[in-house]
């Protein structure tokens, strides 16, 4: 009985050190570069080390007709017109705070409305969706006439909102087809509103949304429609590829 213990206890360790060998670290090949170091923002609102700071609450500099908005402690009212990125970009994290009007007027798309176009194009709603009835792939947290928000995640009238958005632009082949859509995923207030949703198109009102060939980098537009919407926070970080060296053969 124990020379049958002593046995089977060889044949397990025979059969573990039999797995253990066969088994066996696999590796791509691929020589990655080193990834960077960025730190990342004291507070969550905060820019990291390596953002583009658009507006930090002193200066529309960065933007095309920036003077026509008003700034007042530490964000700016939109008013008079659309105002633009004097830069221009392609796929990019985008981090931006607003708050509609406290006191309330009118409803539906003209209660607190405007809207992020990237590249110009493609745009995230911004309105006050906050009891107030609307189409739904119009309210807030919309690709607008694309498709609705998975939920609508607006704070009360008057109180500061975050997106943190993260945009893939779209890419042509040289016929002036599309080879890759482009993409949006949108964060608002710490929920996820659109999970990596494949744009249509270019963002129209009266007309079905549909791609027109155009450059990898363009500016971002900030909509003003009409209502005194209110911004501070505004910074992005581009997105490389990061790209390895392939193994040789």
């Amino acid at each position: 009985m124990k020379s049958k213990l002593i046995w089977s206890v060889i044949a397990v360790a025979v059969f573990i050190g039999s797995a253990v060998a066969v088994l066996q670290e696999y590796k791509s090949g691929i020589v990655w570069p080193e990834p960077k170091v960025v730190a990342p923002g004291e507070t969550s609102s905060m820019p990291p080390s390596d953002a583009v700071v658009l507006f930090d609450g002193k200066s529309l500099d960065a933007w095309t007709n920036g003077a026509n908005w008003e700034i007042a402690d530490d964000h700016a009212v939109s008013k008079k017109s659309d105002i633009s990125t004097k830069a221009k970009f392609g796929d990019c994290q985008f981090h931006l705070e607003f708050a509609t009007p406290e006191k309330v007027t009118g409803s539906g798309q003209g209660r607190g409305n405007s809207g992020i176009y990237f590249m110009g194009r493609y745009e995230v709603q911004i309105l006050d969706s906050f009891n107030n009835k609307t189409y739904f792939d119009g309210q807030c947290g919309s690709i607008y006439k694309q498709t609705p928000p998975l939920v609508n995640a607006c704070r009360k009238p008057g109180e500061w909102q975050i997106y943190d958005i993260v945009f893939e632009a779209p890419k042509f082949g040289s016929d002036g087809k599309v080879t890759k859509p482009a993409y949006l995923t949108v964060i608002q207030n710490g929920v996820l509103v659109q999970n990596h949703f494949e744009l249509k198109g270019t963002t129209f009102f009266d007309q079905p949304a549909s791609y027109a060939k155009h450059d990898d980098r363009a500016p971002i537009n900030l909509q003003f429609h009409g209502n005194p919407v209110k911004f501070r926070n505004i910074w992005l970080r581009e997105i490389p590829p990061i790209i390895g060296e392939a193994p040789k053969k």
